[in-house]
């Protein structure tokens, strides 16, 4: 398993309550954006990460990790598992504490290549999910 309780308990209640939403449009049909609005709905403070940039959920997007100007604790990617490890390596490079891959998007070597660099990592799993279930 890509991501031990204890591991998403540290992610979801003390890594930081910034998350990038790699993948976040204004589609309301895509699960990014229904997930944004759960990450929300508890707390965090949501940034959309598309190429178009959008402002969705009333924050402004960015067209990539590198162009936000602030610091962000979380990086949850909602791409292909094909692109996941290039947005894993450029969390790494800006600095994020954890990476969150979505349900269905596996990079067993993004993975290992994170937790290597010593941050904490998710892989397979939905926040959204997950977050409800520490309450109970």
């Amino acid at each position: 398993m890509y991501g031990d309780q204890e591991t998403i308990r540290k992610i979801l209640t003390e890594l930081g309550d910034t998350w990038a939403v790699v993948g976040l449009s204004s589609n309301r049909a895509r699960a990014a954006y229904g997930v944004a609005e759960v990450l929300q709905r508890f707390g965090k403070r949501v940034v959309p990460v598309h190429p178009k940039a959008e402002t969705v959920h009333g924050e402004q997007g960015y067209a990539s990790l590198s162009d936000i100007p602030f610091d962000v604790d979380v990086v949850d990617v909602f791409v292909n598992s094909e692109l996941a490890g290039a947005v894993a390596d450029e969390a790494l490079a800006r600095g994020a504490k954890a990476v969150w891959f979505q349900l269905g998007v596996v990079d067993e070597a993004a993975y290992d290549r994170v937790r290597d660099a010593g941050l904490e990592m998710v892989m397979d799993r939905c926040p959204a999910i997950e977050i409800p279930r520490l309450n109970s």
